[in-house]
Parts: C-alpha cells; structure tokens; sequence
C-alpha cells in the first residue's frame, strides 16, 4: 500500500505537466493570432512586425520541442 503512493504521486505530476504544456499550447495559439491580426490591421507589415512574429513563431516551436515525456515505471 504505502508502494503506492509514490507511484501515484508520479503519475498525478505527469498528467499535470501534459496537460500544462497543452494549455500552454492554447496561449501561443492565440498570442500568434493576435500578433498577426494586430500586424495586419494596418495593411502593411513593419520590420518590427515581423519581428515579433518571428519571435512568438520561435517560442511557440520551442514550447512544442519541450514537451514532457510520460515514461512511466512498469510494476
């Protein structure tokens, strides 16, 4: 019994960090629509537009490459 917990503590953590790194998935989503939107509202694209979208695109690709691995000890 007392084996358990641990394991289920473990468990518990990695849910929890998937599904962060999902939600976090949702908020690069929007910040890189609203970039573009925000970017595009005017008719033309600035340098310091396309700056920040290249910025958000390499953030939100770098968010993607860190996502959490699920192994899992096998009892």
């Amino acid at each position: 019994m007392n084996n358990q917990q641990p394991i289920e503590a473990a468990k518990n953590l990695a849910n929890f960090k998937i599904g962060l790194w999902f939600f976090g998935i949702s908020f690069w989503l929007f910040g890189i629509t609203d970039r573009s939107i925000a970017s595009l509202s005017d008719g033309y694209l600035s340098v310091i537009d396309i700056a920040q979208l290249g910025t958000a695109t390499f953030f939100f690709v770098s968010w993607l490459l860190l996502k959490p691995t699920s192994r899992q000890k096998q009892v």
